[in-house]
């Protein structure tokens, strides 16, 4: 098998997901697994120009020599991509041109869960956590490869790739569409393929494998730090956010499996600075000990900690000075929302007060610079939710300006405040939510830049052309196929940069396949209809999406499972498994 990245090297080598299939399927005597990435505009012609397929760094193969192509799925604007390496690879585009020596094409990540605008041109997708299904999958490739020398004899191998609980083979169901467009019913095709596909989930990431000798890049790449996950899932009940909700639940690992884990990979690698990864790391039960622990351990080795995004009510002034005894990094705070008002629609849970009790913090301690994460766009979001997102930053740059004044650092002061385009994503309760307009959005972001014009402050904002493809592709269906595929042929590469990007050839791609994508991006869904992910299940209740969707519209907050009681998500009896970690209140951060 090979694992295509489709972004390039110094992006898919800061992905974890690849280190853990990489070591997984590799340390199997009878199975291989290479790595390839996406080429960049001038190595693609320099390929092209020689006559040369896209080949795997380990042992330099064509793609097509493989028996599994295995792309990963972690951003919608990477699909153009995949249908560049696969074509660059000699391999037919169209999963029904494939003979029985091409290899079989699957794909997996987070944008699986709708994966229907991709179905044209995957065999088969895998949905939830890969390492708990792959060696399953590559086990019926093995078996049915020993039996056909000559070649797949590919409706055989899908059908039996279907009987695996996690696999969707997209070629097996049929979609039917009434008179409007939308659609009528997503029903198999062949007796025996299951109406619904579930997910898989790993339920003990303690007894779950994790890479401590993990590839090392041979060049700077985005995130060139050790990546230790503490745990997985999370259960806060953001409603904008799909991986809050397509992870669930929360399954921490052990203080004594991490402080091992880190100890095999600082010994191995040779970085020096440890990331310790989650969806919200400060809501780890033990996160003072095991900082505490791993200072205390590799503090004299020069090794630092660093911490990804924080929500603001998770960050205390211990933590801070925990934090502070390693190598500095950076810190990132993500208050969402401007007012209590935005931040209850959402579910947020976190108050201006925690912002500036946490901010207080970190520049008390010693930090000079703080990242601060908001959305522009959300539901139900007016122009003083905009004025609450600059007078908050503003806020947060007088408590660095005092600060700096009193000697606590003498570095520049830095508030960088980064707003990304609401994007509604399948399975969330805001999936039935449309994007608002691009003209609208422009005139929010231009607004909010003009609020924020303080030489202490920059502002950074995500690009509004790109969301509204996001949305269009997160939103889709299998019609977007033909779509997808004009868009490429017309030359879109790397549509999440924007060097790249061109949004007229998506425009010109839409027209010809008699799409229009504003329905797509724009259009606010019933509760009756059928949605193109909806035969695909998360775990999550859709019957809970609906009531936290009402709770928005409410202004109401839906608490955290751990501490205030069951939900009623679903996802627990559903996928049976239960929450992993030690949620009494005394062993949270909130006590120290």
């Amino acid at each position: 098998m090979v694992f295509a990245f489709p972004d390039v090297y110094e992006v898919g080598m800061s992905h974890l997901g690849m280190q853990i299939l990489y070591g997984l399927v590799n340390r199997e005597p009878d199975y291989l697994l290479e790595r390839v990435f996406a080429p960049w505009g001038d190595m693609e012609r320099e390929l092209r120009e020689a006559g040369l397929p896209l080949f795997s760094l380990e042992s330099k193969r064509g793609l097509s020599e493989f028996d599994v192509v295995g792309f990963t799925l972690q951003y919608e604007m990477s699909y153009t991509n995949l249908l560049n390496m696969l074509d660059l690879s000699g391999i037919p585009l169209l999963s029904n041109e494939r003979g029985g020596r091409q290899p079989l094409v699957i794909a997996g990540g987070p944008c699986s869960m709708n994966p229907e605008p991709l179905c044209d041109f995957i065999d088969a997708f895998v949905l939830g956590e890969g390492e708990e299904v792959l060696l399953e999958v590559l086990g019926v490739v093995a078996r049915h490869k020993a039996e056909h020398p000559g070649g797949f004899e590919r409706d055989e191998l899908l059908r039996r790739l279907a009987e695996i609980e996690g696999v969707y083979v997209p070629s097996f169901y049929q979609v039917d569409y009434r008179e409007d467009g939308r659609i009528k019913s997503v029903s198999p095709k062949h007796p025996g393929v299951s109406d619904r596909v579930r997910r898989r989930l790993v339920k003990d990431l303690d007894a779950g494998y994790f890479p401590r000798r993990p590839i090392v890049p041979f060049l700077e790449v985005v995130h060139d730090r050790i990546m230790l996950e503490v745990f997985r899932g999370c259960q806060r009940g953001c409603r904008f956010c799909q991986a809050g909700m397509i992870y669930r639940p929360t399954r921490e690992r052990r203080l004594a499996t991490l402080c091992d884990q880190a100890r095999g990979l600082v010994a191995s690698t040779g970085y020096d600075e440890v990331s310790l990864t989650s969806l919200s790391t400060g809501d780890y039960s033990r996160i003072k000990p095991l900082i505490q622990e791993l200072t205390r351990e590799h503090r004299e080795k020069g090794v630092g900690l660093s911490l990804p995004s924080l929500r603001i009510d998770t960050f205390s002034v211990g933590l801070a000075e925990e934090v502070q005894k390693g190598r500095k990094t950076g810190l990132t705070f993500a208050p969402e929302a401007g007012t209590q008002r935005m931040r209850d629609v959402i579910n947020k849970g976190v108050s201006e007060e925690d912002l500036i009790k946490s901010a207080e913090a970190a520049f008390q301690a010693g930090w000079s610079a703080i990242k601060l994460y908001f959305m522009v766009g959300l539901p139900t979001e007016t122009d003083e939710d905009l004025d609450g997102i600059a007078s908050m930053a503003r806020a947060v740059a007088e408590i660095g300006s005092r600060a700096q004044k009193s000697g606590r650092f003498k570095k520049r002061l830095e508030v960088n405040v980064s707003a990304s385009n609401f994007v509604p994503k399948a399975h969330t309760p805001f999936q039935w939510e449309g994007q608002i307009e691009k003209s609208e959005l422009c005139r929010r972001q231009e607004y909010l830049r003009q609020k924020l014009r303080d030489k202490r402050i920059k502002y950074n904002w995500h690009d509004v052309e790109v969301s509204f493809w996001e949305a269009v592709l997160a939103r889709g269906d299998r019609r977007l196929g033909r779509m997808l595929m004009l868009a490429f042929e017309k030359g879109s590469r790397f549509d999440g940069w924007s060097e790249f990007f061109k949004p007229g050839r998506w425009l010109e791609a839409a027209r010809e396949a008699g799409i229009d994508p504003k329905d797509y991006a724009y259009r606010s869904y019933r509760y009756d209809e059928v949605l193109p992910w909806d035969h695909l299940e998360s775990g999550v209740d859709r019957d809970y999406l609906v009531r936290e969707h009402q709770q928005a519209k409410a202004g109401m907050l839906t608490g955290d499972c751990r501490f205030e009681g069951c939900s009623a998500c679903g996802v627990c009896p559903s996928l049976d498994v239960e929450p992993v970690g030690c949620w009494e209140k005394e062993t949270t951060n909130a006590s120290f």
